[in-house]
């Protein structure tokens, strides 16, 4: 029997060494492809464009939509000379270079999924509101600052840190997308008008620089490495939906962190240790009253009720507790006591 194992665990070793020797001969075989040029050509060029509009001056006509997806390019000069370009999507592509777009002055939105860039950094178009960069090969975000920006994804790329982002000249960012990357800290993110910020699928432990998040609303967490919720505060006075699932966040005292947040309402614990613990959602409840969804399930009256009722009974046993200690310190204990007796447990 213990030979079957052997021969087993031999044979499954075996198995991954061809997986990843596979794996390593197709990552060769698609960095030999890069290496052929295909260069964009007027034929693409010509099935790609559409949506002919007025120029900026009303006085000529001219196309303001390219496609040209799945074509492996890797030259787009071509398209220097169409500066009345407003939607261009070269998504899947293997572009490594961008620059020929600097001349597009007028460029409104921009899709370059699924390239070789290995970097985001672009010549600043003043009316850029839309960029989509993800599943590149993107290791940082130094050199994004088109003043215009409002949508931002960098999903699936290879960034470690955002201390690189131009925070000066980002400041219509609303929507910033960073889920699958290599994040270990949220530092550098103090986007002042930002509403939406996905950070799902990182590697994030430690929650910095979230003062600055005034108008966020929505935050995503999700599968990150997280196990105390320090760094939220009052000044993200707008948040109200929280994604944390799938976490270490092994204690409900860490949840009480999240009373600094006056406007959350919607929370999200699922697959975290703290979600195992004995009555959990009536404990979060207690903790933030004002919450009205946990994982995705509105709180019932019945619950809300029963949650007063723990607050109201711990409250009064707090305060007993703090008279009987009063009693014994002299006039000096009853008065800290007294004190103390306004502030509410809520552990």
């Amino acid at each position: 029997m213990e030979g079957e194992e052997l021969e087993w665990d031999e044979y499954s070793l075996q198995e991954e060494g061809e997986e990843e020797e596979e794996e390593a001969l197709s990552e060769q075989k698609e960095e030999e492809q890069v290496l052929a040029l295909c260069p964009l050509t007027e034929e693409v060029l010509q099935e790609g464009l559409s949506l002919l509009c007025k120029t900026g001056n009303g006085l000529a006509h001219a196309y303001v939509k390219f496609e040209a997806k799945y074509k492996d390019l890797t030259d787009i000069s071509l398209l220097e000379c169409f500066i009345h370009l407003r939607y261009v999507d070269l998504s899947e592509n293997k572009l490594q270079d961008l620059s020929p777009l600097s001349s597009l002055t007028h460029l409104l939105w921009l899709k370059v999924d699924g390239n070789l860039l290995t970097s985001a950094c672009m010549q600043e178009l003043p009316y850029l509101q839309i960029i989509s960069f993800a599943r590149n090969r993107i290791k940082d975000m130094e050199g994004i600052t088109h003043p215009c920006l409002a949508n931002l994804s960098l999903k699936g790329n290879k960034i470690q840190t955002a201390l690189g982002l131009s925070h000066g000249q980002l400041f219509s960012l609303q929507i910033l997308e960073l889920r699958g990357n290599m994040l270990e800290s949220t530092a550098g993110l103090n986007l002042p008008k930002l509403k939406n910020l996905y950070l799902a699928q990182n590697a994030i432990r430690s929650l910095e620089g979230l003062e600055g998040l005034g108008q966020l609303t929505t935050l995503h967490l999700r599968d990150n490495q997280l196990e105390t919720l320090d760094g939220f505060c009052s000044s993200m006075k707008c948040l109200q939906y929280l994604n944390l699932r799938n976490n270490g966040i092994s204690s409900l005292q860490e949840v009480a962190k999240l009373q600094v947040l006056p406007m959350l309402q919607a929370l999200v614990l699922l697959d975290n240790p703290c979600s195992d613990e004995p009555n959990y959602r009536l404990e979060v409840l207690v903790l933030l009253p004002h919450l009205q969804r946990l994982d995705k399930e509105l709180f019932e009256q019945d619950e809300r009720a029963e949650a007063n009722k723990i607050c109201q009974k711990r409250q009064e046993e707090e305060e007993v507790r703090t008279a009987r200690q009063g009693g014994g310190e002299g006039s000096e204990g009853k008065e800290r006591g007294s004190n103390m007796m306004i502030k509410p447990l809520l552990l």
